[in-house]
């Protein structure tokens, strides 16, 4: 307190910048060393969850494991730690895959890091199932350099997938991947698309627009403008050998079509893949995964209804709206981390479900729910984490074990739908804004500088009441 009495003595000085720094490093600093763990049987409220940090800073921290609080007594529940790195050991392969494994070593070891068994299903949605989806990509068209065809045989194809299933689990990653993706080795043999050798798809398509269009994808642009993505769909309704006239709008609603327009899409991905270098065509297939994942929400609503008793015909805050709903999202905040942009989609459609049920005044801002509060909380955080909307990877290191990108634009307000929010929600309209920052008086008597939008947050910070 009598730093804080001396600081505004000096307010509009150097000084006074200066201790406001010090003051928040020391006590964001002290929030991650003396949190007490967390208690099972204890849910926080949405607004406890929701309220803005009264300090911290926005550079990424490193925290030794010595400040990690022991717990000699083995009665005693232990604290959330962080995931170690797995123990490596040598993959049992078939034999019958003929593929040097070692030359894409760079992304196996990624999908491994992204997808390790302690944390893959709660970043599978996001992180994990769209760098498995792009190693298996990339596998098929480095085998297709070897051949004059972009797709495995169905024999060879179980091999490799095996193999490969094998290779990522010796270094870390979960064993479950292919159910955890909903992957299987017919993925990689082209399915039903009729055009699988290289010499007839370059007779079919055009390969230079196709190739123009994927080598360098503009992460800025391609998810509301995009390139690539209609380059890869025109050239797998070429091959695909669907018949589409101008104006025929049911042709691709046939179930047996769409299953043919998705495995054609493979084989464009396979061609892509044998023509770009390992790690750009890793940044194109991450980047067109996001687009897609970020299109909608990935958590699984559960019908609400003690937040719909408590809340219909609500006309002012009530403690009994505000505990149910608080309740409500602490269940489904468990089930996995998801964007800023998920967040929005999720917090509309939830939104939607209540006004459906009779509930249609703004609870969310009666109850003080923010856009972080549906996507996993923080272990010495307040809030939860929303990853950026852009493709993200784990990151493991000796010091700080696992550990992410956070995007902090999402301590803001939940959006509650207006009537057409679920008909007309677009994320790229260039007339929507999301809801302003919270400025330095919503953040407490201390301001710190926000010296950029990322906190590389320790897996620490998260590795919490999933298993509760």
């Amino acid at each position: 307190m009598a730093y804080a009495k001396a600081a505004s003595r000096l307010k509009g000085s150097l000084i006074h910048q200066l201790l406001v720094i010090a003051l928040c490093l020391a006590s964001y600093q002290n929030v991650v060393a003396l949190h007490v763990p967390h208690e099972p049987t204890q849910t926080s409220s949405t607004s406890e969850q929701a309220s803005p940090p009264k300090s911290g800073i926005f550079e990424p921290i490193e925290i030794s494991p010595a400040v990690i609080p022991h717990y000699p007594s083995p009665e005693k529940s232990l604290p959330p730690m962080y995931p170690s790195l797995p123990k490596a050991y040598d993959p049992v392969l078939t034999g019958r895959c003929p593929v040097n494994f070692s030359v894409i070593s760079s992304i196996t070891e990624k999908t491994a890091s992204d997808c390790t068994r302690s944390l893959s299903t709660v970043v599978g949605n996001v992180i994990c199932c769209p760098q498995f989806n792009s190693l298996l990509h990339i596998f098929q068209g480095f085998y297709s350099n070897r051949s004059d065809t972009l797709v495995l045989q169905s024999a060879v194809a179980d091999d490799c997938f095996r193999d490969i299933i094998s290779i990522v689990a010796s270094k870390g990653a979960n064993s479950s991947i292919s159910g955890l993706c909903s992957v299987k080795s017919s993925n990689l043999t082209g399915g039903s698309c009729p055009v699988k050798d290289i010499g007839t798809f370059e007779k079919i398509v055009n390969t230079s627009k196709l190739l123009e269009s994927c080598s360098t994808v503009d992460s800025l642009k391609e998810c509301c403008r995009p390139v690539c993505q209609p380059a890869i769909s025109e050239a797998a309704l070429q091959i695909s050998g669907i018949k589409m006239t101008l104006g025929d709008k049911n042709i691709i609603g046939v179930p047996s079509e769409i299953d043919t327009l998705n495995d054609c899409k493979g084989v464009v991905y396979s061609w892509i893949a044998r023509k770009l270098q390992f790690e750009d065509a890793s940044s194109t297939f991450r980047l067109l995964s996001s687009c897609k994942v970020n299109k909608v929400c990935p958590l699984e609503f559960q019908q609400p209804l003690e937040v719909i008793n408590a809340c219909r015909n609500l006309a002012a805050p009530s403690p009994s709206c505000c505990i149910s709903l608080n309740a409500y999202i602490a269940g489904i905040q468990k089930q996995m981390l998801i964007t800023n942009r998920q967040a929005i989609i999720c917090a509309a459609a939830f939104g939607f479900m209540l006004q459906k049920a009779g509930v249609m005044t703004n609870i969310y801002e009666l109850c003080d729910v923010d856009l972080k509060d549906f996507s996993l909380q923080g272990y010495g955080q307040e809030g939860g984490c929303l990853l950026r909307s852009y493709p993200a990877d784990l990151v493991y290191d000796n010091i700080t074990g696992f550990s992410f990108t956070c995007d902090l634009n999402d301590n803001i307000a939940a959006p509650w739908p207006s009537s057409s929010t679920i008909t007309s929600l677009s994320l790229c309209a260039p007339e929507m804004s999301l809801p302003a920052l919270p400025t330095s008086e919503t953040l407490g008597n201390y301001s710190c500088p926000r010296g950029g939008l990322d906190l590389l947050v320790p897996i620490l910070l998260f590795f919490v009441s999933i298993l509760f």
